[in-house]
């Protein structure tokens, strides 16, 4: 088990001791695999996203030679396009379990290695990945549609999904900030990403009909906040305004609506969304009321609860991305610089805003 003096800063009252943060984090390097994959859990698949949100959380617990090896992995397996498949099978040879690819998935590389670089300082390893973030943020705007927004896919055969997610897109701006960030300490200035972003963001502030609606899912309600775009006071009312159809009193933040079903990602990220706006309290609240979600043997997070009728943990899978959210929103929390920088986005290029405001 990783030392619980490794993991001091991520202790946090009524959610973690240093000791249940040292079994987390050991969970999860028993998760990783050799070659630096972190699946959802042994024997299932793996996608981009959730990988990178685990590795994120071992640099956050100080294992940076571990959660270099899973941007390792990234740079080997990103295919010539600069995309990668939207799934990964658990074994031998990563055998693609779904051909598709997600604008989301891919441009999420830059979150974490914009991340790992501040909390190693690390050049060499920003100019190693440099290659990988570029091809990849070159693919996900070849699928930015004229309104702003961001196409969220390309199916198997490599036809364009121009429908745009408003969670997908928030996550991509977030990715398109940590690009630019990266651009910028290699002096290498990017102007066609900067005029993308500013789109972006005034799409996602202004412009909701340019999306698909997922409304009753709560990553729709919280993700603009999450993702940078929707800050300030704009933010917190944003919040305010889906509180109590969400929110689940002591026991997390509803997936879907009506759902009775509180899931853990998406409370941590929640949480991670009222730290940014600069309410640590409600934060720390929704992550104390979900540890009935973990498992005291392991030290890993169940998925979700369904909360009525037979009240049972469900799906029964104990998810590296779960447990991984849970630890990026206690650093953040308890002051963990490169999370923090991250998460908190006032050191982030913001882009250029649009001439217009059509």
């Amino acid at each position: 088990m990783t030392s619980p003096e490794r993991t001091e800063h991520l202790v946090l009252p009524g959610v973690l001791t240093a000791e249940q943060a040292g079994q987390t984090v050991s969970a999860l390097l028993d998760a990783q695999r050799a070659d630096g994959a972190i699946p959802w859990f042994r024997g299932h698949h793996l996608d981009p996203w959730d990988h990178t949100e685990a590795a994120m959380a071992l640099d956050a617990a100080g294992e940076h030679a571990a959660a270099e090896r899973a941007y390792e992995w990234l740079a080997r397996h990103q295919n010539t396009d600069g995309s990668w498949y939207a799934a990964y099978h658990d074994g031998e040879h990563d055998r693609v379990t779904d051909g598709c690819r997600e604008s989301n998935f891919v441009a999420y590389v830059a979150v974490g290695v914009w991340h790992h670089y501040l909390a190693t300082g690390d050049d060499t390893f920003l100019d190693r990945m440099w290659p990988t973030v570029f091809a990849a943020v070159e693919w996900v705007l070849a699928l930015q549609q004229g309104g702003g927004q961001i196409g969220w896919k390309r199916e198997e055969d490599g036809t364009p999904v121009t429908d745009a997610l408003l969670t997908g897109s928030s996550s991509v701006h977030h990715a398109l900030r940590c690009a630019l960030a990266i651009a910028e300490q290699r002096e290498e200035p990017q102007p066609d990403w900067e005029l993308a972003t500013g789109a972006l963001a005034h799409a996602i502030q202004h412009h909701p009909e340019r999306f698909l609606d997922k409304a009753r899912y709560s990553m729709d309600w919280y993700y603009p906040v999450l993702g940078g775009a929707v800050t300030g006071a704009a933010a917190t009312a944003r919040i305010d305004s889906r509180w109590e159809e969400f929110v689940v009193p002591g026991l997390g933040v509803r997936c879907v609506l009506p759902n009775p079903w509180v899931t853990g990602g998406e409370s941590c990220e929640l949480a991670l969304a009222l730290w940014a706006t600069g309410e640590s309290d409600r934060a720390l609240e929704i992550l104390q009321s979900i540890q009935h979600l973990r498992d005291p043997a392991t030290g890993m997070y169940w998925t979700g609860y369904v909360f009525e009728g037979n009240r049972a943990v469900w799906p029964e899978e104990l998810t590296t991305w779960t447990a991984g959210s849970l630890l990026l929103a206690v650093a953040a929390l308890g002051g963990d610089e490169a999370t923090g920088a991250v998460f908190g986005g006032e050191r982030l290029p913001r882009g250029l805003a649009p001439y217009c405001c059509g």
